[in-house]
């Protein structure tokens, strides 16, 4: 997908030798502001799950993190992406406790070096940054696939994007396919045995919860789907 000599048309839409969405600055926006509403939506939901298999206080932190995240966003709505996914990651790192805090700092941190200086993404771009979010949790956090983690739900939709930009859809179908994959992904963490964190301390009653980590890594990805579709 070359874009060279390309022409925008208001938001989203450029034409080259076919047509294929861009996120613009506008859209990160949004997403930030829909996931913190998410987040914020489902505190309790998520705090439940952490208190099967954790410290019960997962939902609490984040939306914490969110809310000052939102209070942040107001002195960064003009700058390029990147500082505006760098200003979310120093919030994040800075507010949140447990592991949540540095997991989701590193992923905004690694995705604002794909976004720096941009005030839009095409869909390869937005793969690059999808999947430098989730080298930079690998990296952070050791986990592998199948740890009951927010990995379990990272991993496979940026394969199922990847393969998506490999068929050559747009962004909004890319992002469709990630999240199906990624709802999916969610609900196959309930029978998993956890083996980081927590969790892990459980052994074998960790068996039948999902994965509160990884919920909220869901409720991300269908946040920034959600903004995509609005700029349709």
């Amino acid at each position: 997908m070359n874009s060279s000599g390309c022409g925008m048309h208001q938001y989203t839409r450029q034409v080259c030798d076919g047509v294929f969405d861009m996120v613009t600055q506008a859209r990160i926006l949004q997403w930030l502001q829909i996931f913190a509403s998410e987040i914020e939506q489902n505190q309790e939901y998520l705090t439940q799950l952490d208190a099967a298999i954790g410290d019960a206080d997962h939902g609490i932190n984040m939306n914490r993190g969110f809310k000052k995240v939102m209070s942040q966003l107001a002195t960064v709505t003009n700058q390029d992406m990147g500082s505006i996914l760098k200003t979310v990651s120093m919030t994040l790192i800075s507010s949140v406790g447990g592991a949540s805090g540095p997991l989701y700092g590193t992923w905004f941190l690694k995705a604002s070096t794909v976004a720096a200086g941009k005030q839009e993404l095409t869909t390869q771009e937005l793969l690059e940054l999808l999947q430098a979010g989730l080298d930079g949790v690998l990296q952070r956090g050791k986990a592998q696939r199948e740890d009951k983690t927010m990995v379990d739900v990272l991993s496979p939709s940026v394969e199922a994007f990847r393969q998506a930009v490999g068929q050559s859809k747009d962004t909004l179908a890319a992002m469709q396919q990630a999240v199906a994959v990624a709802e999916q992904a969610l609900e196959n963490t309930k029978p998993m045995l956890a083996k980081k964190g927590r969790a892990s301390y459980l052994g074998e009653r960790s068996l039948g919860h999902q994965d509160p980590g990884a919920t909220s890594a869901y409720l991300m990805l269908r946040s920034l789907l959600e903004s995509i579709k609005d700029g349709e």
